[in-house]
This record gives C-alpha cells, structure tokens and sequence, in this order.
C-alpha cells in the first residue's frame, strides 16, 4: 500500500519538492476534516444531553437523550400552605347590636402562625357576614402580620351539593330494602338519582327509596360553617391575638316597657326590657354587649348570603342583675350589659333596660275629631327626669299599661308606641277612649265674607257620666290665615294650624264648645 502510494506520488508529482508540499497539503486536508467531525458531534450530544449530578460521589453524569429518550417524569407536587386555626384559650368577643338589623361584631383569637407564608382559617362568623366590612388587625401580641388576601367562603356541604360535586364519579347508594347500589352517578335531581352500575347497567332510583348515599369524602372546596380564610406572611413564628371585625345583617334590637298604673297615687311603676334577636347564624358565646340607640346613616345596601339555617327563635331572658348601662356616643346613646351575655342563633334574649317606682303621672282626655270624632281618648302623661326616677333616654319601643283590679290582678287597659324620648322631657302614653265621656262634633254654620274670607262655626258637645270632674282638652285644627272671631271657652294657640280649648267636665252635665274660624286664602 505505501510502494503504490509513493509510485503514485511519483507520477503525479516529478519533482521531489513539489511531492514534498503535495504531502503535507493532503495531511492538512485530512487533520482538518477529523476535527470538524469531532466538533460536530460534540454540539450534537450537547444538544440531546442532560446533565445527572450525583451530590453524594460529586459525580457528574451525562444521558443521552438522541438514542435513551427519557421517561416523562410528572412535576414534583406543589408544597401545600400551612394553615391554622385558633387556639381554644384567648378568644374575647364583642358584640354592638344597632336597631336597622345591624350588627358589628369584633372577635380576638390566638393563633400559632408559622414563619413565612400560611393560612389562617377563621370559622364560626355570622353566615349573613358582609365580607366586604371585614377587617383583621393584630392584637399587639406577636411579631408583625402581613395580610396578603383574604376569603370569605360559604360554599356549605348539603346533600344537593354533594351530589352535585360526585357527577361522574363512584357512589353508593343504600335503599330502604337494604339493597346497596354501587356505580357511577349521572345525574340527579330533587326526585331521582340516575346510577349507571358497574355491569354498565342503569338505575332510576328514587330518592324517597334511598336511605343512605355513600362517598369516598368532602369534597374539596365544600365546608361545613362559613369560613374567614387570610393569607398571611408573618415576620416569626409563635403566638399572635388576632381581632377580626365585621358588620353582619339579621342582628337588632328593640324595647319594651310594662307600666303599672296606681290610680289612688297618680303615679306608675315603669319596667324597661330590650329585646336582642340574633338571626345571623352564629352563636357569640361570652359577649361584651352593646346596644346602640337612634338611626344611622347607611348606604345603599346589596343582596348578602342569606343564613345557611333558619331555625325555631327562642325566647331567654336576663335578670334585673344584668340592667343595661346607659352613656351617649356621637349622636347617638349606647346601652351597654355590665356582665357578658351569650347570644345563641335564633334566639331572642331580654335584658333588663331600666326599673323605675313611684313615678308621678297625670291621666289626660283628649278630644280631637280629625283622629276620632265620636270618642275621647285617654293618655297617661309623665316626666323622664331624674326627680321621677328616670332622667335617662328612653329607646323607641311599645308601651304596654297595666292596672290592678280589685282582686289584686294585674288587667291590660292600652298600649302605645313611644318615640326616641330624651330626658327631661315628656312621656305621652295613649292608653284608649273613655268610656264614659260622650262627644259630638258639628258644623253649624259657613259664611263667605269675600272671595278669599270665609267663616265656619263649630260645636263641640261632652257628656260625662263618671262620679269625678275631669279636664277634657278639646283639639281643633285650621288652615291657612286664621283667627277665632268668636268662642264659648278662651282658645289656645298651639301652632299654625292647632288652637285647644280647655273644657272642665262636671258629673252628667253636657258641656258646648262653640267657636267661629275666620279663613283667608292666600
């Protein structure tokens, strides 16, 4: 091989100097074609390479994917997000009842947060929440928290919902006559359940037939009470009082009062109560409770969940021990339970609002004919002052009058609404009509002294069959200019459009009131 190279040389090239330059070409052809190939395939097994470092032998390994295709090999999961919830010691609740079905409820719990990212899960809140009044403020226990969202999650489990959650999936379903169907649900729907059977039958089951359906679990997303869920970043682990407040619907209040006339005193025994019902769906167990009276301003409100349970109210009420203390606040008064109360869902709890004996009260008949022209009404009349034993607010509520009759019972004779009362002001109760007092109201004369004069004559007519005398203040109205031109008893004017004529009432002796109104139009 190398003679028929040299011969070959030879021909080619005669010369021994241009076979010499000839060789060394050639030499540098070949050299430089073995060193592309080499770079070549370097890139290529580059290219088609992973890197395998063992960390144990400080190896480093190389796979070759061209001619090995690797397995595919699922993502490492996701690290879940520690979660916590509160600890049983430390929680202190509070509770601010307003009368526009309103409430604000603050919550302090102690949690053990982990440093770093994590959930905290805060349950038991009122289902009827307004999530977007909710706010979480650390309590001063603890490093800093910060708040990275926040979730309010009400999706509660149900039958219906779990089903709904289980479409397409493994079920099973006991009927009454303890057969026990296992398949995959299909459908379902407030009548039936549509099973497809692991033979690949079907059944129509009926759900008044069913008396058990069994599943592998909750399904995710489904929770059993309406959830506060935060994620937070704390700057350290440990303990931490959080305090979460928050307004919630179907929370209000409202008063009461029992009065007790003692007719041979001319006084009264006034009993306040305030009525707390709680239909938010929670239970707020050892509460701080106020009661806030007078009407705030609010927005214009937006449907909310309605509660995920609606159940029979309860009645409880609280002794006098517990009488609610009053201050004002803003423009408003608040009312505040000197001892912690628990209020339980669906119930209405009655705490004691104020006690008052000896009050002295006045019994007052009124006659008005634009409210009722053919009775006198009766009201009882007293101050709220501290010389009464009172001298405190009086919340808007019913008051109801009691009497004792002669066997010592106790007789309902009226009841009426009162305003928000100020003290130092005074309380008309309408009590009904008197019995025995007549009236008879008419018109008995018009005259038009010009176009825009005009003259009407009244009488007003009372008889009282009772064995007393009594005062009757007749009420009479105008319109317009006015001016009494002529009247058997002195008018007094009271406003633009009121005059009343004080009227005494002697034993079966009819009384007339006659007067003339003068008119003028405008």
């Amino acid at each position: 091989m190398r003679e028929w190279a040299e011969d070959t040389l030879a021909e080619l090239f005669p010369d021994p100097a241009t076979r010499r330059i000839a060789v060394r070409i050639v030499l540098a052809l070949m050299v430089g074609v073995a060193g592309a190939v080499l770079v070549s395939g370097i890139l290529v097994f580059a290219a088609w390479a992973d890197v395998i470092h063992d960390a144990k032998t400080g190896k480093t390994y190389y796979i070759d994917r061209l001619f090995d295709p690797p397995k595919q090999v699922p993502p490492p999961p996701e690290r879940p997000i520690p979660y916590t919830t509160a600890t049983v010691a430390g929680r202190d609740v509070a509770v601010t009842v307003y009368r526009d079905n309103l409430g604000v409820v603050k919550d302090r719990r102690r949690f053990v947060l982990p440093s770093g990212e994590s959930e905290i899960r805060f349950a038991e809140v009122a289902s009827s929440i307004d999530p977007t009044s909710v706010h979480l403020r650390s309590a001063g226990r603890g490093g800093d928290v910060s708040i990275l969202y926040q979730d309010y999650r009400y999706d509660l489990a149900s039958s219906d919902k779990l089903l709904e959650k289980y479409v397409d999936q493994q079920i099973d379903v006991a009927t009454k006559d303890d057969q026990v169907k296992r398949g995959t649900l299909l459908s379902f729907d407030p009548v039936s359940l549509v099973i497809q059977e692991q033979g690949g039958g079907v059944s129509l089951l009926n759900r008044q037939e069913v008396r058990q359906v069994g599943a592998r679990e909750l399904p995710k997303g489904l929770i059993t009470r309406p959830t506060l869920v935060w994620r937070v970043r704390a700057s350290g682990g440990g303990e931490r009082d959080l305090e979460v407040s928050y307004t919630t619907a179907s929370l209000g209040w409202h008063a009461e009062y029992v009065a007790v006339l003692d007719e041979s005193r001319n006084s009264l025994e006034l009993e306040g109560w305030a009525s707390v019902e709680n239909r938010s769906g929670a239970t707020f167990e050892d509460a701080r409770l106020k009661l806030v009276a007078g009407t705030i301003h609010r927005a214009t409100p937006v449907a909310r969940p309605m509660p995920y349970a609606l159940e029979a109210r309860m009645m409880k009420a609280e002794g006098a021990a517990t009488q609610l203390e009053e201050r004002g606040f803003f423009e408003y008064h608040v009312y505040e339970l000197p001892e912690r109360a628990t209020l339980t869902n669906n119930e209405v709890k009655q705490v004691a609002l104020l006690h008052a004996t000896g009050i002295k009260a006045a019994r007052k008949f009124t006659y008005d004919g634009s409210v009722d022209q053919d009775h006198v009404q009766v009201r009882v009349e007293f101050m709220n002052d501290r010389a009464s034993g009172l001298g405190m607010p009086l919340p808007e509520g019913i008051v109801r009058a009691f009497q004792r009759d002669t066997d010592g019972s106790l007789e309902l004779v009226g009841e009426d609404r009162i305003q928000h009362t100020p003290k130092n002001q005074t309380v008309r109760v309408a009590i009904g009509d008197a019995f025995d007092i007549a009236a008879e109201r008419k018109q008995t004369e018009v005259r038009q002294i010009s176009s825009k004069v005009n003259e009407i004559s009244y009488e007003v007519q009372l008889t009282s069959h009772r064995k007393d005398a009594v005062e009757v203040t007749v009420i009479e109205h105008a319109d317009w200019q006015w001016d009494i031109v002529r009247s058997t008893v002195p008018p007094q004017k009271k406003d633009s459009r009121t005059f009343e004529f004080q009227v005494r009432c002697e034993p079966e002796k009819p009384v007339t009131v006659a007067y003339t109104v003068r008119t003028r139009l405008p």
